[in-house]
């Protein structure tokens, strides 16, 4: 598929996307539009069991688009303007397919949002991160102010929004802001490879196992238990759970179905 900003191949059963705005990725209305509309071809897509979302040259994504942002003038446009991203942004964190973000290059602002909305995160080792929007006058309004404290904690989270700091690759790793920190040159390479082990399972285990936790995350301990007893019970009833235990009990790898 080729749009202007965004496009995405398919290898392997993945899909990955990249975004390509230069010089900084900015996230314009134009950029969310076709990452909107790439993510509704993709939800459709069998072929596309998992997303890795990148971004093109040396930037993962730096922010929104500052021209844009400069346009606003009252609380009703601010408002729309941030629930539209939010909503588009949100469809990374409720996509029943994995979503991996590999962050090769600067990830600010919108760039985090995004990135966070990933259910996984894979770093280069030089990458700087944050959410400077403070230093505008404004506050993160692509979910960086709820997903931030779900992820780091409430006070460090406090922190790097409200001064506005970067930090670097290995600091994020620590807080658990990322899953893996690598050299530059790997980071689609080893975002890739997590993706390819996720592929090889059953579709529908891995987008139960996703609901669980993602639904599960926003309920108590009991109802997160009821909702994940559902799931297993729903999975009992599956093929790929009757060649899942039947190639284990024949010692070979399974061979599932999505079914």
């Amino acid at each position: 598929m080729a749009n202007q900003f965004v496009n995405y191949v398919i290898e392997e059963n993945i899909a990955t996307i990249t975004i390509n705005n230069p010089p900084a990725n900015a996230l314009s209305m134009p950029v969310m539009k076709e990452l909107n509309s790439t993510l509704d071809e993709l939800s459709k897509n069998n072929d596309a069991k998992a997303i890795i979302v990148t971004g093109a040259g040396a930037f993962f994504v730096a922010g929104a688009d500052i021209k844009e942002i400069v346009n606003i003038s009252s609380k009703k446009e601010g408002m729309e303007a941030t629930t539209k991203g939010q909503e588009i942004i949100s469809r990374l964190e409720n996509s029943i397919k994995p979503t991996i973000a590999a962050i090769n290059g600067v990830c600010l602002g919108g760039g985090m949002e995004l990135a966070m909305a990933c259910h996984m995160r894979v770093v280069g080792e030089r990458v700087r991160l944050g959410q400077p929007e403070i230093n505008l006058g404004i506050i993160p309004g692509f979910g960086g102010t709820q997903r931030l404290p779900r992820l780091i904690g409430k006070a460090r989270a406090m922190e790097l929004i409200l001064t506005g700091d970067m930090i670097m690759a290995q600091e994020a790793k620590a807080l658990g802001l990322v899953n893996k920190v690598v050299p530059d040159a790997e980071v689609l390479k080893q975002a890739k490879g997590i993706a390819k082990k996720i592929v090889t399972k059953g579709a529908v285990a891995v987008s139960a196992g996703i609901k669980a936790i993602q639904e599960g995350y926003k309920k108590s301990v009991e109802d997160g238990l009821k909702l994940e007893s559902e799931l297993f019970g729903s999975l009992c009833e599956t093929e790929d759970m009757k060649e899942g235990l039947k190639a284990f009990i024949e010692k070979r790898q399974p061979k599932f179905r999505d079914k």
